[in-house]
C-alpha cells in the first residue's frame, strides 16, 4: 500500500471510533499485523475490542525480566478470558548478562544513559524482533498520556520502523473513557491500577503517583528529565 494511500485513509479514519479503526486495520493487514501490549488499562481495552472483531488477532508482549507479578497475573487472566494466543518476546540473554555483569543489576538508577541502555536491550531490541515480517502494528498510545504523544494520529507511517503502518486506535481517548469501557465490559486489568499506578512498566522503574502528579510521574521517577520515554515510540537517533 502506497504512503499516499495510507495518509488519505488516515485522514478519513481520524474521526472514526476505535472499533472502526481496528476493523480497517485487521481487514487490511491481518495476519501481518499485531498488537503490542504491556497489559496496562489502555491495552486490555484494545484486546477486548480485537477479540470481539476476530479472535485470532495477533497480540505480542515484551517480557523484560523485571515486570511486576500483577502484570503476569493480568496476562494469564486475559489469556484465559479470551483464549488468546499471546506471543512473548524476551531480551537476548547474553546481552543482558553482559550488561548486568558490567554495570550491575540496578544500573538504571545511576544515569539516564545506563537506563536507556537497559531499555534498549530489554525493550527496544525485542520489539524490533517482534515487528519483523509485519506490515503494521497497533498500540494503546493516547495523546493525553504525555507531551511526547500529544500529536499522534490514529493511523501513522512509522519512520522508526522502516515506514510500516502504526495504528493507535484510542489516541483521542481520555483516561475516564478507558475506565468506563473496562467497567462496562468487565475487562480484566492490572490490579496495580487500584494502587495508584496509572502507567506500569518494569517493577524497579515504576512507582505509584501522588495526588496532583502527572500521569507518567511514576515512570523512571528518580530522573529529572521533562520527557520520559523508553525508546519504543521515538526515533532511535533522537531519544529524549
Amino acid at each position: 500500500m502506497l504512503k499516499s494511500d495510507i495518509e488519505s485513509i488516515a485522514r478519513e479514519l481520524e474521526d472514526k471510533s476505535a472499533e472502526d479503526v481496528l476493523r480497517w486495520a485487521l481487514g487490511t493487514f491481518h495476519p501481518r499485523i499485531a498488537f503490542a501490549s504491556s497489559f496496562g488499562a489502555e491495552d486490555v481495552v484494545i484486546i477486548d475490542m480485537l477479540m470481539k472483531i476476530r479472535s485470532d488477532a495477533r497480540i505480542f508482549t515484551l517480557d523484560t525480566g523485571r515486570l511486576n507479578q500483577e502484570t503476569y497475573d493480568v496476562m494469564d487472566a486475559i489469556r484465559a478470558r479470551y483464549n488468546a494466543n499471546i506471543e512473548v518476546y524476551f531480551p537476548d540473554a547474553k546481552e543482558v548478562e553482559d550488561m548486568v555483569n558490567r554495570y550491575g543489576m540496578n544500573l538504571f538508577y545511576h544515569s539516564v544513559e545506563l537506563r536507556k541502555l537497559c531499555c534498549e536491550l530489554r525493550k527496544v531490541k525485542p520489539l524490533n524482533r517482534a515487528l519483523q515480517g509485519l506490515d503494521a502494528w497497533m498500540t494503546g498510545l493516547r495523546r493525553e498520556q504525555a507531551d511526547t504523544r500529544a500529536r499522534i494520529a490514529k493511523i501513522e507511517i512509522d519512520s522508526q520502523h522502516n515506514g510500516m503502518v502504526k495504528i493507535n486506535p484510542i489516541a483521542d481517548w481520555t483516561w475516564d473513557m478507558v475506565w468506563d469501557y473496562i467497567r462496562k465490559n468487565n475487562v480484566p486489568y492490572n490490579r496495580l491500577h487500584d494502587n495508584g499506578y496509572p502507567s506500569i512498566g518494569c517493577e524497579p522503574c515504576t512507582r505509584a503517583v501522588k495526588p496532583g502528579e502527572h500521569f507518567r510521574a511514576g515512570r523512571w521517577w528518580w530522573e529529572q528529565t521533562a520527557h520520559k520515554e523508553c525508546g519504543l515510540h521515538l526515533n532511535p537517533l533522537n531519544k529524549k
